[in-house]
């Protein structure tokens, strides 16, 4: 559409529902384990943060983004530029992230690359670093960018996890104990393509990991087409499948935290087998779920049905690519990217303690939101959503000249209005991997790329994120 893409909707319900532990529903959401403290001061409710204007990183450069007054950004880490204490250069497609304070008080950014070279041919800046891979021909993984406390320098650059392919998203969990990054394979490829071993899985990278660590799959959790996990204060896993109009929202329910055993179910609604999210819902339902065991977590395929499948046989709920998630007071949001009467994109949320799930926000438009992809729940509550537009209805926006499906970040306020945050005024690729420093004042994300040298990069985004509704 080429309407002015700032033009938001400015009706909407509040859903101020009440949840278990006596807050809105949207700020319910901000939990202390996976998100981080809010910064000191109050905040103004209502329509963002104001108007975006183009911006160059501080230090000078293009200006890549259109962020509100007062925001700076620095950008880090860029496809292509060399890899300090490596033989090539730092990697593409960069989608999910996470961050972390480590022991000496700086902060570690784990990135994924979300690799898709054919088995055995990797590309110009695939991961080549073959210690402790997975699969020696499959050229996806993890690497580490370490700020130092200020939040001003990469002091480290490291490569953390190699040899898996197609690492989308993933999440922040605790293994034995040791807090860090579960990155997931948004495939299911195997021998049958070329490569040497199975994908579909889940790894776990510790968070003050400096060199690659032991590839090692997390079977029980699931083979599919995995986005992203979140893990809940009782150790609970919860997975998102990005499987066009067939993709299932999950629980794994480990035996110890070690996480490699355990019990693998797919959601779905009490009374309403074969419940369809993604069409016929309405803003603030709510509804009763239950869940359903998945008796072959680890199929061969395609001998033995999908995971989604076996779940859908048994009443399971299905969704439209189920995208980010994050962990809260009792909840997980996560998103899908193309649900609703628009196919623009749900934000769901299920609530742990009264085993419900409600529809909580649904564009009607690519201006309002376009694909929604990887999320996080802020400091103060609302929610940063990750545009991927996959709409391809070749919108336009005042602030990316000669672009069309230009892509942002759009913030939802606790009282569900969303407003426009960031936009990708340098390139068409999506937005990814949005992640609160452990102090609420940097937001860190990525710009994708599409391949090439330059295109995709780090942003550590700085602004008073007290004088607006995040």
């Amino acid at each position: 559409m080429t309407m002015n893409r700032r033009s938001f909707l400015t009706s909407g319900s509040a859903l101020a529902v009440a949840t278990a532990f006596g807050s809105t529903l949207l700020g319910a959401t901000a939990g202390p384990a996976s998100a981080a403290p809010p910064a000191p001061g109050g905040g103004r409710p209502g329509a963002g943060y104001g108007p975006l204007r183009p911006t160059a990183p501080r230090g000078g450069g293009p200006e890549y983004l259109a962020v509100p007054a007062g925001f700076t950004y620095s950008v880090h880490g860029i496809t292509g530029a060399p890899m300090s204490g490596y033989d090539h250069p730092h990697p593409h497609q960069l989608d999910g992230a996470a961050a972390f304070e480590l022991a000496n008080g700086n902060v570690a950014y784990l990135r994924n690359c979300e690799d898709r070279a054919p088995a055995g041919a990797p590309q110009q800046f695939s991961i080549r670093d073959r210690t402790n891979a997975y699969d020696a021909r499959a050229y996806g993984g993890v690497t580490t960018l370490e700020f130092d406390r200020n939040l001003n320098h990469v002091v480290r650059e490291s490569i953390v996890l190699t040899g898996t392919t197609v690492n989308c998203a993933g999440g922040i969990v605790s293994v034995d104990g040791v807090q860090g990054w579960m990155t997931c394979e948004e495939t299911t490829v195997g021998p049958a393509n070329g490569f040497e071993q199975k994908h579909g899985y889940t790894y776990f990278v510790p968070a003050a990991a400096e060199g690659p660590v032991r590839a090692e799959p997390f079977r029980q959790m699931g083979r599919f087409a995995h986005e992203a996990v979140a893990q809940d204060a009782a150790g609970v896993v919860y997975l998102t499948e990005d499987q066009g109009d067939t993709s299932g929202f999950y629980r794994y329910l480990p035996d110890d935290r070690s996480l490699r055993t355990g019990r693998l179910q797919m959601l779905a609604v009490d009374g309403q087998p074969t419940f369809t999210a993604f069409t016929g819902q309405q803003q603030g339902a709510t509804f009763p779920v239950t869940w359903v065991d998945i008796a072959i977590p680890d199929p061969e395929l395609p001998a033995q049905p999908r995971t989604a499948v076996q779940g859908r046989t048994l009443g399971a709920a299905y969704f439209n690519r189920l995208e980010g998630i994050w962990a809260g007071a009792g909840t997980m949001t996560f998103a899908s990217t193309s649900g609703g009467a628009a196919r623009r994109g749900q934000i769901w949320q299920y609530d742990i303690a009264r085993q419900t799930l409600s529809m909580i926000f649904e564009s009607t438009g690519s201006d309002v939101l376009d694909s929604p992809d990887n999320l996080v729940v802020t400091p103060r509550g609302g929610i940063i959503l990750c545009e991927d537009d996959a709409s391809g209805d070749g919108d336009t926006h005042p602030l990316a000249p000669g672009l069309t499906d230009v892509n942002r970040l759009i913030g939802l306020s606790a009282d569900a209005q969303p407003f426009e945050l960031v936009v990708n005024r340098f390139n068409d690729a999506e937005l990814a991997g949005a992640a609160f420093s452990p102090d609420g004042r940097t937001l860190f994300f990525n710009v994708f790329g599409n391949g090439a040298a330059g295109q995709g990069f780090t942003v550590a985004l700085r602004g008073p994120w007290n004088a607006g509704p995040l």
